[in-house]
């Protein structure tokens, strides 16, 4: 076939030609809707999710009526005083004297109101050696952090003049400060560093500085239009800095990955003799058709999340679904513009000592000569491939979850985390204490002040706490505070128990029987249960509802059902070892110190169903790039086992090189602090591995080759569904070559 007489249909090869032959209107209208994303996101504004929005249940109820009564609760701050030995206590002279010093000491800042007495509020250990003095933030709670360092420093300064006390200020303020100081700076460069990163993968896999900058260009331009669409959206589903963290991370890497899959064939198609025309209109039927494919089945993933009635869920499932339909958008119109203007400029900047990658007939050796064995010997291959898999995924069985307290997080290496474990042990549950909000048409009646009084008197008398129990009146609003301490203090199912104590036995008894009284409990405790419930609860749903449409755009993608039943079994073989791996490493701590982690006995409660989520997402790149080219090779006459060994090893480099800078950037996060972002970025980077290595490059072509004519099997009671498959683009026949048994395909 000559070169121009390539015809080729589907939504990609006409968007792709069109933006070829009109390329600077292509570019000119991609510039024109970043900057127009941007300015209209950066006007409207981001609105966040508020704490009411959060969840459903009785934390959300609480933070309603809290939000309606138009109060806002200060940032709380505690400072311990505790005597070193076993010789002094709370009534010596000079243990009085500090906690005075104290008092005045935090005072005097001017930062700081409400400041109690450990005297006056009974916030005196049982054994005499500890006391607490405590007080609120004056201001915003959201920024208390920011106006604390004064409050710190004075306390240090009476720490420094009471040698035998240990003098440590706690809250939610100094915490604030404390992990910005430590870790924010962490973040930031893991952020930051992760282009340099992907850009250094790409320099080395093109070889030329030009064509490396077009995946990471379009990349940024994606997620900064996203940033700005975001803003507008957030004003129906309000977003987070959360979400904001995985766009960036979801965009980067499906940005790269379209460009780099489109990029590479067409590089290939110039590399085998086509002109620059004809290149590009091949590569946008097949490489466009293959990220459309794929992009779709991200976004449908992504939108799994919008099934767990969790808001911060919902804004990471909106902000990654955004990322993936505008990489996707960019992909498949700007970049075969600016391929098309660029033409062999595409190669400028070449690397020196960096041999040219043309991406003709630059099959893997590696993998050519993995695949000769696999394709050798399939049913090995695939046992011994779906075993290792099986193995690796066995301890996800056993699987712990549950919401990592700070020094689980943190560890010890804060002396903030020493301070928190020296209260819970002193005052158990009184650094997280349960929050009752009780709200009554008169705050003040007689009925509603004696279930208090009852409510207080049972939560110490039931065992859930071991007081004191304090109420805060607020009289205007009808509406009152209580805080009990939790008996468990740190351990989450002590102090899980101690809460469903109050709200179960206590409450019912006390202010249940007052009519038109409401009272929530909240609090971090509660917060933690009330989000569990929740996600295990979405979990059957978002499952389901993730794997049946992947299997459904499969179906109707590659017209097999083979396919898109062996499709969903290995993307899920995969996600299981990934959840092995992180049971093993992080809950048991089996090789932990290889990443720089700690077995801290569990997995953070949301990351299961986030990696799920992610994963089944990104996976699907990879599968949907490798399964369209080996049909390509098909429906152009090769026999199955040919196109399966033309499919894996042309796509190797391009799914290595992907795979390779999503692995990087992955593994930076896995590289931070806090604990749940090394669970996420250790457990993500490992999945991606796997998948393109073990999945893609050994159990795909075993488990297809072993099919054989059985891969395309389509029923004819399916044959009524949409046919989007004919997005293939021709291209030169090719002989058919006979496997080991004579194949008759199919017309």
């Amino acid at each position: 076939m000559g070169n121009g007489d390539a015809r080729v249909r589907g939504l990609a090869a006409r968007a792709g030609g069109w933006s070829a032959r009109h390329r600077w209107a292509a570019v000119g209208i991609w510039v024109l809707f970043v900057v127009l994303a941007t300015v209209l996101g950066s006007a409207a504004g981001r609105v966040d999710v508020e704490d009411s929005e959060q969840l459903k249940g009785e934390t959300s109820t609480a933070a309603g009526i809290i939000e309606e009564a138009g109060i806002e609760e200060p940032a709380s701050e505690t400072v311990l005083v505790q005597a070193k030995d076993d010789g002094l206590t709370s009534t010596d002279t000079d243990f009085r004297s500090a906690v005075s010093a104290v008092m005045t000491a935090v005072e005097r800042t001017g930062e700081v109101t409400d400041v109690t007495s450990p005297y006056d509020s009974g916030t005196v250990s049982e054994d005499g050696r500890s006391a607490l003095v405590q007080f609120d933030v004056r201001g915003d709670p959201r920024t208390a952090g920011e106006r604390i360092e004064p409050v710190l420093e004075a306390v240090a300064d009476v720490q420094k003049e009471h040698d035998s006390l240990r003098i440590e200020e706690i809250g939610g303020a100094s915490m604030m400060k404390t992990f910005d100081d430590a870790f924010g700076d962490d973040f930031k460069k893991a952020e930051y560093s992760a282009v340099p990163v992907a850009l250094g993968i790409l320099l080395i896999a093109f070889g030329a500085l030009v064509a490396a900058l077009l995946p990471v260009a379009l990349a940024i331009t994606a997620i900064v239009a996203t940033m700005g669409l975001m803003g507008l959206v957030s004003h129906l589903q309000p977003m987070s800095d959360t979400a904001n963290s995985v766009m960036l991370l979801v965009g980067l890497a499906v940005g790269v990955d379209y460009c780099l899959f489109y990029l590479r064939r067409e590089r290939e198609e110039r590399a085998a003799g086509r002109d620059a025309r004809t290149a590009l209109r091949i590569a946008a039927a097949t490489s466009g058709r293959a990220i459309v494919v794929s992009g779709v089945t991200v976004c449908v993933a992504m939108a799994g999340m919008l099934f767990t009635g969790i808001a911060e869920f919902e804004a990471m499932g909106l902000a990654s679904l955004m990322v993936v339909a505008v990489a996707m958008v960019g992909s498949v119109t700007v970049l075969p513009a600016l391929l098309s203007l660029l033409g062999e400029r595409v190669e400028k900047g070449r690397v020196p000592f960096l041999r040219r990658r043309t991406g003709g007939r630059n099959d893997s050796r590696f993998w050519s000569a993995v695949l000769k064995r696999v394709l050798a010997r399939p049913v090995l291959s695939v046992v011994v491939a779906t075993g290792a898999l099986l193995a690796v995924a066995a301890p996800a069985l056993g699987m712990k979850t549950e919401n990592l307290t700070l020094d689980q997080e943190f560890g010890d290496s804060l002396p903030i985390v020493q301070t928190y474990n020296r209260v819970n042990a002193a005052f158990p549950g009184g650094s997280e204490p349960a929050e009752v909000v009780v709200k009554a048409d008169d705050i003040n009646a007689p009925e509603v002040k004696a279930a208090l009084a009852d409510f207080r008197e049972q939560a110490v008398g039931s065992g859930a706490s071991r007081g004191p129990v304090e109420i805060k009146l607020h009289d205007q609003q009808n509406l009152a505070f209580v805080y009990v301490p939790l008996v468990g203090g740190s351990d989450q199912d002590a102090a899980g128990a101690s809460l469903e104590k109050l709200r179960d036995e206590v409450r019912p008894t006390t202010l249940g029987k007052v009519d038109g009284v409401e009272a929530p409990i909240t609090g971090q405790v509660a917060g933690n249960k009330d989000f569990n419930d929740q996600l295990v609860g979405s979990v059957v749903p978002v499952f389901a509802f993730v794997v049946v449409f992947a299997f459904l755009l499969m179906l109707l993608s590659f017209r097999s059902l083979t396919i898109a039943v062996t499709s969903i079994a290995l993307n899920l073989l995969s996600v299981g070892a990934a959840y092995g791996i992180l049971v093993a490493v992080f809950q048991h701590g089996w090789g932990a110190s290889l990443v720089g982690a700690e077995g801290v006995g569990a997995i953070i409660t949301w990351l299961p169903l986030f990696l799920f989520v992610i994963l089944f997402g990104l996976s699907m790149d990879y599968h949907v790039f490798v399964v369209s080219r080996i049909r390509e090779a098909r429906t152009r006459g090769l026999g199955t086992r040919d196109a399966i060994r033309h499919g894996v090893v042309t796509t190797a480099g391009v799914v290595t090189s992907a795979a390779v800078i999503m692995v990087a950037v992955f593994a930076i996060f896995g590289t931070l602090s806090m604990q749940s972002m090394k669970q996420m970025g250790v457990g993500l980077a490992a999945a991606v591995l796997i998948d393109a290595t073990v999945i893609r490059g050994v159990l795909l072509p075993a488990v297809m080759a072993l099919l054989g004519e059985r891969n395309w099997y389509f029923p004819k009671w399916l044959h009524r569904l949409p046919d989007l498959t004919h997005d293939e683009a021709p291209a030169a026949a090719t002989p058919r070559t006979r496997d080991d048994e004579p194949e008759k395909v199919p017309v």
